[in-house]
């Protein structure tokens, strides 16, 4: 990120599975094609969870899982938007060089490029790109997000707070598109 780069920041707390899908829900609606979002946090702080909630806020084909074994997956849209494309740097090392196989620079223009784990390794992408920071708190119940995105029982049972981070970098997000987020 360049040092004149403006930044936007939104901070948010979510408590439930279910809110974390809500919070992809409402993202979706200020997502456009050519953005690229970068989730980050520990295993199980609800990345694909909401990842599956931006898929159904842009009206996606296809369940929206976590794409480890796979590294990306391509949702097209059903709803004429854009389409999403998932993408899990879990297991990639590098930074972009190994990345480009993927060829997430073709897509990008055209969809909505979502990728987990990518901080460190994907930024180079675009100027303009949302990260996300998701924090789980400290000893919370609740078992880790697997391979699948399926979250552990115990964490419908008891509230796991996570505290979400939404940095916007760059002028597509200078101008309140978090905003809304804030106040929902």
């Amino acid at each position: 990120m360049s040092a004149a780069a403006t930044t936007t920041t939104v901070q948010l707390t979510v408590e439930t599975p279910e809110q974390m899908q809500d919070l992809g829900r409402r993202l979706a609606a200020v997502l456009r094609a050519g953005d690229l979002v970068l989730l980050t946090g520990a295993l199980g702080a609800g990345k694909t969870t909401l990842a599956r909630g931006l898929g159904a806020g842009l009206g996606v084909r296809g369940a929206v899982t976590s794409p480890t074994f796979v590294i990306a997956r391509v949702h097209p849209s059903v709803s004429g938007g854009p389409p999403l494309v998932h993408v899990d740097a879990y297991r990639l090392g590098g930074g972009l060089e190994e990345m480009e196989d993927l060829d997430l620079d073709v897509s990008l223009p055209e969809s909505v490029v979502v990728v987990e784990w990518g901080e460190g390794k994907v930024e180079e992408l675009a100027e303009d790109r949302l990260h996300v920071v998701i924090e789980r708190r400290t000893g919370a119940a609740g078992a880790a997000e697997g391979p699948d995105g399926a979250e552990g029982a115990e964490a419908a049972d008891e509230p796991d707070v996570r505290h979400v981070t939404l940095t916007g970098v760059g002028e597509r997000w200078a101008h309140g598109a978090l905003a809304a987020l804030a106040r929902a």
